[in-house]
């Protein structure tokens, strides 16, 4: 749906990288990694919390849910850390 159906040119290269629900099902954390600058990530960031609401609106009606959770994205720094790591390693080795 981020990819395909979001039209905002806020949102660049945006992979969501996990899901965590409350335990009522009320409110969902979407953990999004976003390639580029932090000036990058954090306007796609923006795109996708203005996205929030038409995508709640989809997923309840496609999923046909009789509570969709309120939607909430956060940036993911798993990717960058693991960058960060390979490189260091890689000093080590060499």
């Amino acid at each position: 749906m981020i990819s395909a159906e979001l039209k905002d040119p806020r949102i660049g290269f945006a992979t969501v990288t996990g899901v965590n629900m409350s335990a009522d099902l009320h409110h969902a954390r979407l953990c999004v990694s976003v390639l580029g600058s932090a000036d990058a990530q954090q306007k796609s960031l923006e795109g996708l919390s203005s996205a929030a609401g038409y995508m709640r609106h989809e997923l309840g009606r496609r999923l046909r849910l009789r509570r969709t959770p309120e939607l909430t994205f956060v940036l993911d720094h798993e990717a960058e850390d693991n960058e960060r790591l390979e490189m260091l390693l890689q000093k080590l080795k060499n």
